[in-house]
């Protein structure tokens, strides 16, 4: 493991006891024990108008020694039918684009920059298209595949477990999905209100989660 700057361990540190005290909605994220270089994130609850809900996503934060000052590199490990698997994000605030980094950005930053990003169709380099059908199918397969993974149980399976037994039990009680493209006017715009929501939602938190480190930092 690289040499690690005061600053840098420090800085994650105060972060992973802020997160434990106001844990982001709909995230779970933790350092592995043994190297406070990475994290892992876990994104789960999603919106029901969108085909990764009652799906769990884990992936990685790749944080330099030198965090704050540069950005970490994002990955996601478990498929989801948006992002490429084990794969660097060229993201706004991954380590692709330094220039447009902000060290006040902090942990709850990126992961809710990442959830707004996931649902959206902006393509990147690290993304992938698929249909929503398999998206869902992704989300249903989830979590088995999160399930054998061993670093997901050690760092997620006691405040996870339970979450992720009652949506596996909503996915068995869950009828097939048609496969028909067509939709009627009411649904498309019913759809698109629910988006337009959800997003607005992520923005405000974002917005929160921001303010709410520059205070901590401050204080």
């Amino acid at each position: 493991m690289p040499t690690i700057s005061k600053q840098c361990l420090d800085r994650l540190r105060k972060e992973y006891m802020q997160i434990k005290r106001n844990p982001v909605a709909n995230i779970e994220c933790a350092p592995l024990e043994d190297n406070i270089l990475e994290w892992r994130y876990v994104i789960y609850g999603l919106p029901e108008s969108e085909p990764y809900h009652n799906g769990f996503y884990h992936g990685k934060l790749l944080f330099s020694p030198d965090y704050p000052f540069k950005p970490p590199g994002i990955m996601m490990i478990t498929p989801n039918g948006r992002f490429q698997t084990n794969t660097r994000l060229c993201l706004s605030m991954s380590d692709f684009h330094p220039e447009s980094w902000n060290p006040l950005w902090s942990v709850q930053t990126i992961l809710t920059g990442l959830v707004s990003f996931m649902l959206d169709n902006q393509s990147t380099y690290g993304s992938t298209t698929s249909t929503p059908q398999q998206k869902k199918n992704f989300a249903r397969e989830s979590i088995e595949f999160n399930r054998k993974d061993k670093t997901f149980q050690s760092l997620f399976k006691e405040s996870l477990s339970e979450k992720m037994q009652k949506s596996q039990e909503a996915w068995a009680q869950s009828q097939p999905i048609p496969t028909s493209t067509t939709a009627t006017p009411q649904t498309t715009a019913a759809a698109a209100a629910a988006n337009t929501t959800v997003q607005k939602s992520i923005q405000f938190a974002l917005f929160v989660a921001v303010i709410s480190f520059i205070i901590y930092v401050v204080y």
